[in-house]
């Protein structure tokens, strides 16, 4: 018998042998597992618990919504829902949001796509510059601008135009679709161009029939965002328009009235808003996760 096997360690007879480090420290592991996951639920229930007092809320009675303490037993009702589909107007502030919302989102992307190529695929020397010119653009607060946007809308005569709330959500959307498009378009293999071009592929047919296929994903997470953004905008439409072109956060502030704050009412109102949003969410859900993680992990 060598000396090694002399001086070695015996396990005695009926004991188990000793684990290895990795399992020793596996119930560790396992507990930091549960402690996240407990930690993510309650942080997603702290989250969603004003939606859901939100929608609880928009199947009361006035008087019900504003007791206190509050309610949390009571008869459903969809009076609220019927008085705000009811609401003489309410059609038109729906249109303008979703035609200032799509238009705006439309030409964002046209824009976008082409300049994000040329800063990520095509770029120049000035390429930072520009970028950040792009992002510059978003540190300005919009209450600093907004009294020579109303001069020259005054002075143009296109106050309380559908028009002048597209030109102004495509200004306040383009820089962050650039940005995004031009992350995206930066995890394009330049072997793919570079086969393209081999073939004979014009820049058109190029970006119609590899980039723009390759990127999908990034472009719909772009275009959900700029949605998002134009939907929700109330500054801009809070003071550039008045009866022919408020959008629907303008139809929530008419909830608020001499009378009072009607709790129910607001409730149902912002049920009904969000749910063009949440349902273009869930719709694109797997585009906006794919466009999102684009290039997180190799």
């Amino acid at each position: 018998m060598s000396a090694t096997t002399a001086d070695a360690p015996r396990t005695p007879v009926g004991a188990r042998p000793a684990a290895p480090p990795a399992q020793r420290r596996r119930p560790k592991g396992r507990l930091s597992r549960h402690l996240l996951t407990v930690l993510a639920w309650a942080a997603g229930l702290i989250f969603f618990a004003p939606v859901a007092w939100m929608v609880l809320t928009s199947f009361k009675q006035e008087s019900q919504a504003a007791s206190n303490p509050p309610t949390f037993f009571f008869t459903p009702t969809l009076e609220q829902y019927a008085s705000i589909i009811g609401t003489s107007g309410a059609g038109s502030y729906l249109l303008n949001s979703v035609i200032a919302t799509v238009a705006s989102t439309l030409l964002v992307l046209v824009l976008a796509v082409p300049a994000a190529y040329a800063v990520s695929i095509r770029p120049i020397k000035r390429t930072q510059d520009v970028l950040f010119f792009f992002i510059s653009t978003k540190m300005l607060p919009v209450v600093a601008v907004i009294m020579p946007i109303y001069v020259i809308a005054g002075q143009l005569r296109i106050l309380d135009n559908i028009l002048t709330l597209i030109v102004l959500y495509t200004a306040m959307n383009l820089p962050i679709a650039v940005w995004m498009m031009r992350s995206f378009f930066l995890e394009v293999p330049g072997e793919v161009l570079e086969a393209a071009s081999i073939d004979g592929a014009s820049l058109m047919r190029t970006m119609r029939t590899v980039l723009l296929p390759m990127v999908a994903p990034g472009v719909a997470a772009t275009a959900l965002i700029c949605v998002i953004f134009a939907w929700n905008e109330f500054f801009f439409a809070l003071n550039l328009t008045a009866a022919n072109a408020a959008t629907v956060p303008i139809f929530l502030m008419s909830t608020m009235t001499s009378e009072g704050l009607f709790l129910a009412r607001l409730s149902a109102a912002s049920v009904l808003a969000s749910l063009p949003v949440v349902l273009a969410g869930w719709i694109a859900q797997k585009q906006l996760v794919r466009g999102l993680s684009m290039g997180a992990v190799k």
